[in-house]
């Protein structure tokens, strides 16, 4: 037969504690049951394990079995913590690739929650452009992934996030930040405009336009409400990008063109999370927005 962990723990524990009595009471098993497995190991290995019945006193082969069980019950038992762990989310590292709007805004109250639940997981954020998130996500380089999709080739596993409106950015006192109610094309036309990555995703005629005119492109979001604080003209943002600034100086007016919004995906490579961490993360990033949804 082959020699099972808990022949090798039955026999470990009984010489230690010198009695099968006490021994039984720790394993929670009756001392004629761990009396046959200890006369079932004997068989096996073909000599005895104890000087007597008493089974105070361990022969040659006993101390030498002994020594190893002890050292393999201590291997084994380490590795089935280690996997409940894992398994549990107490132990575990998750990489997360962003956006800049949503590392800023939405990650940081997922996450504090989620260590706060998990302290033993370690969780890497790096914010950076679409193209970028799906290029970590691919080479598996992030476990979790969240960007925009639209414009860009995407065979990775996507789930609706959120939606947000995007509106037009500019400076406090101009005429545009005077006017009242959403932003029409014709306002911003007549305006100095800042290009960026994010109104380029802006699929109509009157955005394409704005963007081959624009004399300024900035792909860094702090530069780009620099820019406008400075009076180098407007740029059309998403509005969580806008409150993730949180900068004084301008005004986010939304598109009287409400059907211009920027959709963000949550992405990974397979279909199932790359970690029970990792799966557990993502599901408190969707609870966040649901929750930030609610409020007023």
């Amino acid at each position: 037969m082959a020699i099972k962990i808990e022949a090798l723990r039955s026999f470990v524990t009984v010489a230690r504690t010198g009695t099968l009595s006490e021994a039984a009471a720790l394993l929670g098993r009756t001392p004629s049951a761990l009396s046959m497995t200890l006369k079932q190991l004997e068989e096996h290995l073909g000599e005895p394990l104890f000087e007597t019945e008493r089974k105070s006193k361990l022969t040659a082969l006993g101390g030498f079995v002994f020594e190893q069980a002890t050292r393999e019950l201590k291997q084994f038992d380490a590795t089935v913590r280690a996997i409940e762990n894992y398994a549990s989310s107490r132990h575990g590292h998750v990489r997360v690739a962003a956006v800049p709007s949503v590392a800023g805004t939405i990650l940081p109250q997922a996450i504090s929650k989620f260590i706060n639940d998990f302290p033993g997981v370690k969780v890497e954020i790096r914010d950076m452009d679409s193209p970028s998130v799906l290029n970590e996500v691919a080479r598996e380089n992030a476990d979790i992934g969240i960007a925009s999709v639209a414009g860009h080739p995407c065979a990775l596993v996507q789930t609706d996030l959120l939606s947000d409106a995007f509106g037009v950015v500019c400076r406090v006192g101009s005429n545009l930040a005077r006017a009242k109610g959403p932003a029409t094309w014709d306002e911003i036309a007549r305006e100095q405009f800042i290009a960026n990555s994010l109104s380029g995703q802006i699929d109509d005629p009157s955005s394409r336009a704005l963007h081959e005119t624009a004399a300024l492109t900035a792909h860094n979001n702090t530069s780009l409400v620099a820019m406008v604080q400075a009076g180098l003209g407007v740029t059309i943002l998403p509005q969580t990008a806008m409150e993730m600034q949180g900068v004084q100086g301008v005004v986010f007016r939304p598109l009287a063109d409400s059907a211009q919004r920027r959709s963000l995906q949550v992405l990974r490579k397979t279909a199932r999370p790359s970690s029970p961490a990792a799966g557990k993360l993502e599901a408190q990033i969707f609870r966040t927005v649901a929750d930030l949804a609610q409020l007023p």
